[in-house]
């Protein structure tokens, strides 16, 4: 149980945070990136979910998911460590695969796609394509995280790498949110499908 006494700590008033393994590191490092992005496509799920509308099934999904990510974030916040004296979450092969057995259950029933779709819809679908987008964000900035500090555990604080597992559980997310946006529109008359050239009538021919 996390208990919070007091909010802020001045121990970042010159520029630099702490890691989950208490090093300290600069707030432009690339994992802050990552950890950050994953903490806003948290709050745009957030969003969705008051925004309501949301089948209570997608709803349970996306309840789960909110604390995925809090695991991910804490996870890319922990650098890793050939030990631990408190071994710390980390975010499993089991996870991924979770979610791609909800993207297959949620897509099953859904019409083929006969075109691109543009965010939109009902509130909850739209917002729902804003957190995608965030989470591919945030897949994007792991990725840059891995490729500074390599997936090998360090022998010290503060030198291990990135636990690879969560930008895969990012990707399959993504997936999994454009399929439960879908869904979400189903009842108010589908995919909102996108027009080449904007449904513009084609020039006449001189």
């Amino acid at each position: 149980m996390v208990n919070l006494t007091r909010i802020y700590t001045r121990t970042g008033d010159d520029g630099s945070t702490a890691l989950g393994d208490l090093s300290r590191t600069r707030k432009t490092d690339r994992r802050l990136a990552a950890y950050a992005d994953v903490n806003e496509a948290n709050a745009v799920l957030g969003v969705a979910l008051a925004s309501g509308g949301l089948p209570e099934e997608v709803r349970a999904v996306l309840l789960r998911v909110q604390n995925d990510l809090f695991d991910v974030g804490a996870d890319l916040c922990t650098p890793l460590q050939e030990t631990y004296e408190y071994p710390p979450l980390r975010v499993k092969d089991e996870w991924v695969a979770e979610l791609e057995a909800d993207c297959d259950r949620w897509l099953a029933p859904l019409e083929k796609l006969r075109s691109f779709i543009l965010p939109g819809g009902t509130a909850g679908a739209a917002l729902l394509h804003q957190a995608l987008t965030v989470v591919r964000r945030a897949e994007r900035s792991t990725w840059a995280a891995i490729e500074e500090y390599g997936t090998e555990a360090g022998s010290e604080r503060g030198h291990g790498g990135v636990n690879p597992t969560t930008a895969q559980y990012l990707n399959r997310l993504s997936d999994l949110l454009f399929v439960l946006a879908r869904t979400a529109n189903v009842d108010a008359g589908g995919d909102v499908l996108w027009q080449p050239g904007g449904g513009r009538e084609a020039a006449p021919e001189r």
